[in-house]
């Protein structure tokens, strides 16, 4: 079924994406309401791309997190998305309150939605709100872990993301970063940027009859920085990088780091 004129994919499908992806002053414009479309299949969507392995992946990630901060009472989770990850981590760390921030108002809603099937426990100590991941609501150094899955890549400066996220964490507090990444070895980005651009039509065009919806990952990474210069940037920034865990030969990574000024 075509989307009705008016309707978000309809007037997502006339933008020119490779504009505004290449304006940061724009940037935020094509992705927030991208998300508020896929939000209702996100869940089904990351499956799908990932071909099952995301689940393991975000739970490695949060172990990781917690060996670096195992006592954390205040946890902010970036780019929650429908909020399986707040979920998880407040689950982990029952003396825990957890903060679950993303752009995307429907996905906002996805996330509350979530949390009436979880435990009563779980549910009460996660606050589901919209914000912008550039400019967080929390106060200085009042946090003790930062997770942040498939966020750093849709903002438009990550670098003043990473200076948000070093700002409201305490000295020693524990960031966990979970992303798809633009991989070094040439022929290889190749491949993996085909086979995204190529899905990401297709279920872009099955599920939404607009190729754009999905197709924007492989734009993205392609205009994204590689694992290794994620970890500098952190370095930068005031981080001490703990661990990072490469999936699909670069393509995908998890960073662990620590706040250390």
């Amino acid at each position: 079924m075509t989307p009705p004129a008016g309707s978000p994919e309809r007037k997502l499908g006339s933008l020119d994406v490779d504009a505004y992806l290449a304006d940061p002053s724009r940037k935020q414009a094509f992705v927030t309401p991208m998300f508020d479309i896929i939000a209702p299949r996100y869940d089904a969507f990351t499956k799908l791309f990932s071909l099952g392995m995301d689940a393991g992946w975000k739970r490695r990630a949060i172990a990781a997190a917690i060996a670096v901060a195992p006592g954390a009472r205040r946890v902010l989770d970036l780019a929650s998305g429908t909020g399986d990850v707040a979920a998880q981590l407040a689950r982990a760390l029952p003396q825990a309150t957890v903060e679950a921030l993303d752009a995307s108002p429907r996905m906002i809603d996805a996330a509350r939605k979530r949390l009436e099937s979880v435990d009563a426990d779980v549910s009460a100590r996660v606050t589901p709100m919209v914000g912008d991941m550039m400019a967080l609501p929390q106060e200085r150094a009042n946090i003790d872990m930062v997770s942040a899955s498939y966020g750093v890549r849709n903002v438009p400066d990550p670098a003043q993301c990473v200076r948000e996220m070093a700002r409201v964490l305490r000295p020693g507090g524990a960031l966990v970063t979970l992303d798809f990444y633009r991989p070094g070895f040439a022929p290889w980005r190749a491949l993996f940027l085909w086979y995204l651009g190529v899905a990401g039509n297709v279920v872009g065009w099955l599920w939404h009859r607009d190729p754009i919806v999905y197709g924007y990952i492989a734009r993205s990474i392609r205009d994204f920085m590689t694992a290794d210069e994620f970890s500098a940037l952190l370095r930068r920034e005031g981080f001490e990088v703990v661990s990072v865990r490469r999936y699909l030969f670069g393509g995908i990574a998890q960073h662990v780091a620590r706040r250390v000024t």
